[in-house]
């Protein structure tokens, strides 16, 4: 009897010490195509008010990888295009789409009210999160994830143009902040870092 228990005991051991050389192996086998953050930070964990006037927290996204960008729905150039690649990068994961959130979040809140967040989201993807607030409780978030942004004056009908950061950020599904991504980065690089962190889960 006890030598049948040794013997199970011994194979669950087996099976343990395999399963974290496998892990390991995945894990050192892929290289991230992005910025590393190594090792991985808790992300600052922030509550702002999506296109539906619905509280979104970060916090609570967990289980999921979250794609944040930081813009503005006046933007005439990096904001559409990012967005857009979020879009293919979306269709590109296809069924690993369902665990993967995609955030934008305004550097603008004097013009990016509720309702034109909506508006403007529903353009690349309605399931996307928009999310808006004062002020106030923007700058605190733009701090944590050192997002620059300054008005300027465009000298044109159409208003001010926003210089900000232009950097998407990916934390895994637990919550931590993984990478950063320059603008213009290639969706294939992008996807493949997702799909892989989305694996990870």
């Amino acid at each position: 009897m006890k030598s049948k228990i040794g013997l199970m005991a011994a194979g669950v051991l087996l099976g343990l010490v395999l399963a974290l050389a496998g892990w390991n192996y995945l894990q050192g086998s892929y290289t991230f195509q992005g910025s590393l953050i190594d090792p991985p930070m808790p992300a600052a964990d922030f509550e702002l008010t999506d296109q539906n006037g619905a509280p979104f927290r970060l916090s609570e996204q967990q289980g999921k990888v979250v794609l944040i960008f930081f813009g503005y729905t006046h933007c005439p150039d990096v904001c559409p295009v990012t967005l857009a690649e979020f879009k293919q990068v979306k269709k590109r994961l296809g069924e690993r789409a369902a665990d993967v959130e995609f955030v934008f979040v305004t550097v603008d809140p004097e013009r990016d009210t509720q309702e034109q967040i909506k508006k403007y989201v529903a353009n690349f993807d309605p399931q996307f999160v928009g999310l808006t607030g004062s002020r106030t409780e923007l700058e605190p978030i733009w701090k944590d994830y050192f997002i620059y942004q300054q008005k300027q004056d465009s000298g044109s009908a159409a208003g001010y143009l926003v210089d900000h950061t232009a950097r998407v950020y990916a934390i895994d599904a637990q919550g931590n902040l993984r990478l950063t991504y320059p603008f213009g980065m290639e969706t294939t690089k992008l996807v493949q870092d997702v799909d892989h962190l989305v694996r990870e889960n």
